[in-house]
């Protein structure tokens, strides 16, 4: 079946099943730092968690960004950057400034 002949319930329905599991994955895979994301993929924890900020606020929904990374990262986010979050080496530093300077 087509995805586009789902009923848009269902297609959305889909779409939050695998929302919920891409948050999930990641919730399980602690060690890959956001700086890695970002350098990999161009997103991160915290764009997820804007995401759904501003999927909110397409829907006139005001929603607290510290709400929506507890969301994401299963637990406040100072928390996780205790537990979970290391140093950034220099090579991922200079990666991150060389993608985000041929971006401006």
């Amino acid at each position: 079946m087509k995805i586009q002949d789902l009923p848009i319930a269902t297609q959305e329905q889909l779409e939050a099943a695998a929302f919920r599991r891409l948050v999930a994955h990641l919730d399980s895979r602690k060690d890959v730092q956001n700086i890695d994301l970002m350098n990999l993929a161009g997103f991160c924890r915290n764009c997820l968690s804007k995401w759904y900020v501003a999927a909110g606020a397409e829907r006139d929904i005001t929603l607290d960004y510290e709400d929506a990374r507890e969301r994401i990262y299963g637990m406040s986010y100072s928390d996780w950057k205790n537990q979970f979050q290391g140093e950034a080496s220099a090579a991922q530093l200079s990666q991150f400034a060389q993608k985000t300077s041929s971006t401006e």
